[in-house]
């Protein structure tokens, strides 16, 4: 990334106040990848969480790629951006030089040169990625990627606390379905 678009602090900073002041899911993801493009100055941002009965990454939102690209097909974690399992972060500064991807041609034609995958983990789990697509060959720093690094941990608390609190939620709405019965 150039310097004027790249994650410093500031961009940082409106990424996690977004995540701390979210109280739906859904809304903070879609928010949170919208920001990613409009402040990274990148083609698109896609926030993905893990069905571990099925092995695959399902899209949770995206900012900036076609329904086309997003609907390609399933994002398998052993196939996707080979490496690992999807357990540790990749740059792909350009497409055509690399054999990672699952549907290279599918990022050809949407007009994605470089992808940066980073896993999101919750206890030495994976549960989810965030990825960052540009236009351009992109090289991202260090630095950018510790940032990369920090908004994947802080989206792996996010996505714990919803899933706890949904469960609460559901819990709640039980027992206030069953107590009138009680009564």
């Amino acid at each position: 990334m150039t310097e004027q678009n790249s994650i410093n602090l500031e961009i940082y900073k409106v990424l996690i106040q977004t995540i701390s002041d979210a109280s739906d899911l859904e809304i903070m993801a879609h928010t949170l990848t919208q920001i990613l493009v409009g402040a990274l100055g990148i083609k698109g941002a896609a926030l993905y969480i893990l069905d571990p009965a099925r092995e695959e990454l399902e899209l949770l939102a995206s900012a900036g790629l076609s329904i086309d690209y997003v609907n390609k097909g399933p994002i398998l974690v052993d196939k996707s951006i080979k490496i690992a399992s999807n357990r540790e972060p990749v740059i792909i500064s350009d497409i055509t030089a690399s054999d990672k991807l699952q549907y290279p041609e599918k990022a050809a034609e949407e007009g994605v040169r470089a992808i940066v995958s980073h896993p999101i983990v919750m206890r030495g789990k994976l549960i989810g990625s965030l990825r960052l697509y540009n236009a351009n060959r992109w090289a991202p720093s260090n630095e950018e990627m510790v940032y990369v690094e920090m908004l994947s941990q802080n989206l792996g608390v996010a996505l714990m606390y919803f899933r706890v609190a949904n469960a609460v939620a559901t819990v709640k709405e039980t027992i206030n379905d069953i107590h009138p019965v009680w009564l």
